[in-house]
């Protein structure tokens, strides 16, 4: 095994750079939400927090780069990973659920389907300096 570190060095920086965008943007965009709009689609805004929370994580973990925190990052971007393929195949399925788009609803075609590309990225960095 590499040194834990090797995770936050070259294209890692990029891959925590944009991690640490999306979460702070799911995060900004899951409290206004969460504050003016609940009632609306409860369901889709209270995902948005969650994938916020995971996006955090994810971030928090990739930038920390030790041996604990490269597993707390797989776990994290493994769960993001699900989530956006759980939650983009459910918006489609039950769309009056999602009136509004949510960061992984509709596979995260709000935002580029970088959503979904992230989670595979992060986790073959994370193979790559293993």
């Amino acid at each position: 095994m590499t040194d834990a570190s090797e995770t936050r060095h070259g294209p890692g920086r990029i891959l925590i750079a944009v991690y640490g965008i999306f979460a702070l943007s799911a995060t900004a965009r899951a409290g206004v939400q969460l504050a003016t709009q609940f009632s609306e689609a409860p369901i889709a805004y209270l995902l948005s927090a969650v994938a916020a929370i995971i996006y955090c994580a994810a971030t928090f973990a990739l930038a920390k780069a030790t041996i604990f925190s490269r597993r707390v990052a797989t776990a994290a971007i493994i769960v993001e990973l699900v989530g956006v393929l759980a939650i983009g195949t459910f918006s489609y399925a039950v769309p009056d659920d999602f009136p509004d788009a949510t960061v992984w609803s509709h596979f995260g075609q709000g935002y580029g389907y970088v959503p979904l590309v992230l989670p595979v990225l992060g986790l073959l960095w994370l193979r790559r300096t293993r």
